[in-house]
């Protein structure tokens, strides 16, 4: 079996979790003997798992036309001697599906123009003359999450249909909206059943707010594909209601994590006895802010507790303004955004971790604290509070809740292990083999 699949990021050049899930759930896919022909908009160099084979998409190369013109001039004049120019011109005709992507970065077809010079014998002549035209170019991707992302998405699309029509595969699994064009048009190319996968949706990332663009793509997504795959009841829920999708046409499939030596010489130089971590995006899902609010209550009674702030994201500058605003700097530590050794660093001194995410579709960072041996907090309102059920969970509004059940992990050394203990146990039935075993099997369902 052979999976077209097409996400958007790839370690170990990553910004967020989604590269981090198609990882896990690649390398685990090739275990169950599923050949995976993965695109993204960018390669940067170092992708690499074995039976996978990766496409830059911005070197895939679109054919515009490819036709031949036959041009015939004929000349009634005998005897008359003619010096002039004749000019023969090729068009092309171009896909109007290409005109609203169209920016500076496209690279036009040049129109093709013949000249010639004639003097002519005192009978009628015909010049008959063979153009094959056969023209083709390359969208430019930075790959990113920047201004240019709908169009980016757009030109990923047009790069699929092509890719759809010269791979042999026999199905399509697409990574999130950003990848739903791209899976529409290579369902539409090759009549192979399309997977979507939802990681997160509109409404996660802005609550009611929603970007209606974004949002348009969402729902032709999930409307288009043959079946979709949710990473939580959670998120199977807002796409049952907010999308108005067929509960029946969602199967529910946990990420995972990937097993890990806990032995680690990646260690961060001591900022205090008591150290609370936030580690996530700076933005409205992740709810920075109660991670604040709880904070200045919980130093209330440990005036000695430290909090550590990893990540970036456009709130970033508010969260520190407000850490200003209640005179506490000197106890927050922001590090920007971190992965490989640095995370490990920062878990090796944190006494525990906490996600007060306000919709938080799975949440894989939570189980990385787990594996690195710290005891976590999450919010209610996660995918990974069902499948943790020895987690202490709030509501994530409840800023109150949130700062007695930090100060409770860091007074009882009791409960901090056996927290850790529980923990550890279940994130052994959480891995990316389970979900990779589920997903084979709806690949064969719909081939």
């Amino acid at each position: 079996m052979r999976v077209l699949m097409f996400g958007w990021e790839f370690p170990p050049h990553i910004s967020g979790g989604l590269g981090t899930a198609c990882y896990g759930l690649t390398k685990s896919l090739t275990k169950e003997n599923v050949d995976i022909l993965f695109v993204v908009p960018k390669l940067h160099g170092g992708e690499d798992v074995p039976r996978v084979d990766f496409i830059d998409a911005g070197k895939v190369p679109i054919k515009i036309g490819s036709h031949k013109e036959y041009t015939t001039h004929r000349i009634e004049e005998p005897g008359e001697e003619v010096s002039g120019v004749n000019i023969s011109i090729t068009t092309i005709e171009v896909e109007s599906v290409l005109s609203p992507y169209r920016s500076s970065r496209y690279h036009a077809p040049v129109t093709h123009m013949e000249s010639w010079s004639y003097t002519l014998e005192p009978t009628t002549h015909e010049v008959t003359q063979e153009v094959e035209v056969i023209d083709t170019f390359t969208h430019l991707f930075s790959g990113t999450y920047g201004p240019d992302l709908i169009e980016e998405t757009n030109r990923y699309a047009e790069v699929a249909t092509e890719i759809a029509r010269n791979f042999s595969f026999d199905i399509i699994h697409a990574h999130d909206w950003m990848t739903f064009p791209a899976g529409i048009a290579a369902q539409r190319a090759s009549n192979k059943p399309l997977i979507v996968h939802v990681h997160s949706t509109e409404f996660d990332r802005s609550g009611e707010y929603v970007d209606p663009k974004v949002y348009a793509i969402e729902r032709e997504g999930v409307e288009k594909a043959d079946h979709i795959l949710a990473v939580s009841k959670w998120t199977k829920d807002i796409l049952v209601y907010r999308y108005s999708i067929d509960a029946a046409k969602i199967s529910v499939s946990y990420n995972g994590i990937m097993p890990k030596d806990l032995k680690t010489t990646s260690v961060m130089p001591s900022i205090g006895s008591h150290v609370v971590t936030f580690l996530g995006r700076l933005t409205y899902q992740k709810g920075p802010f109660y991670f604040v609010e709880a904070a200045r209550k919980v130093l209330e009674k440990f005036p000695d507790a430290h909090f550590v702030v990893a990540g970036s994201g456009d709130l970033f500058p508010q969260v520190v303004e407000r850490v200003a605003q209640l005179k506490l700097s000197s106890r927050f530590h922001f590090t920007g955004f971190l992965k490989g050794e640095n995370i490990d660093k920062v878990w090796s001194v944190s006494s525990v971790y906490v996600m007060p995410s306000v919709s938080e579709p799975f949440g894989i960072t939570p189980l990385e604290a787990i594996q690195a041996g710290v005891p976590v907090i999450v919010s209610n309102q996660s995918g990974v509070a069902e499948v943790m059920p020895h987690a202490i969970k709030v509501d994530f509004w409840k800023t109150d809740d949130l700062a007695d059940a930090i100060c409770n992990v860091l007074a009882y050394e009791s409960l901090s292990t056996t927290l850790k203990k529980n923990s550890l146990k279940e994130i052994k039935n959480i891995t990316w083999d389970k979900a990779a075993k589920k997903i084979k099997t709806i690949y064969h369902e719909l081939i």
